[in-house]
């Protein structure tokens, strides 16, 4: 199974205000490799609660791309049509399309889903399906709250999660895990949701 896993951090609790992205990018069932960078926000406030959680300040960032040169140079071709995950997909999706938006760009074709959402159906009994927890469960370490170390550690449990329930295509995914894959296209999207929820989807 091919897919990307993304993550992103924000500078502040504006979700337009990205700055730092990780990739990590896995092919036949294998990571075959994870890279992250910087961003400069267009407004470079640095709310400290952020700060205190990723580490990442206006200093680390000056010199740093803007987010809109970045997607034109490198990032629009990675994603352009290829499979994502994210855990907690509904945070980075929306810092993803925010992020679009106030630079006037257009959405790119691509699918996607949430590994918080399918954890659920595979490890029935955690107490929490954060990332951390899933991943001390299931022996995974890694720098929280980098956005490089969590696109590898999300990749690392939706790899032993399909294991573990044999899904092996996006077909067998959105089957055996009950899910339907979220779209991201020019002028709008679906959210990626669980069955149960997916005949009260809206195009938005």
């Amino acid at each position: 199974m091919d897919f990307i896993t993304i993550d992103f951090e924000t500078a502040n609790f504006q979700r337009n205000s990205a700055c730092e992205i990780g990739l990590t990018f896995v092919k036949d069932n294998q990571i075959t490799e994870t890279k992250s960078w910087l961003i400069r926000p267009k407004i470079n406030h640095f709310e400290p609660m952020n700060v205190s959680i990723h580490g990442i300040t206006a200093a680390d960032v000056w010199e740093q791309p803007r987010f809109d040169e970045l997607w034109k140079s490198e990032l629009k071709g990675l994603l352009e049509n290829q499979f994502l995950i994210a855990h907690n997909a509904s945070f980075d999706f929306s810092v993803l399309r925010k992020t679009l938006d106030d630079y006037d760009l257009p959405y790119p074709d691509l699918s996607y889903s949430c590994s918080y959402l399918f954890a659920k159906k595979i490890w029935t009994e955690m107490p929490r399906y954060d990332l951390k927890t899933l991943c001390n469960q299931n022996e995974i370490y890694f720098r929280h709250h980098r956005a490089g170390s969590d696109a590898d550690a999300t990749a690392q449990l939706a790899l032993k999660g399909f294991e573990k329930v044999n899904v092996t295509c996006q077909q067998t995914f959105s089957e055996k895990l009950e899910i339907t894959v979220g779209k991201l296209f020019k002028g709008g999207y679906i959210p990626s949701t669980n069955h149960k929820k997916a005949k009260r989807k809206k195009v938005y």
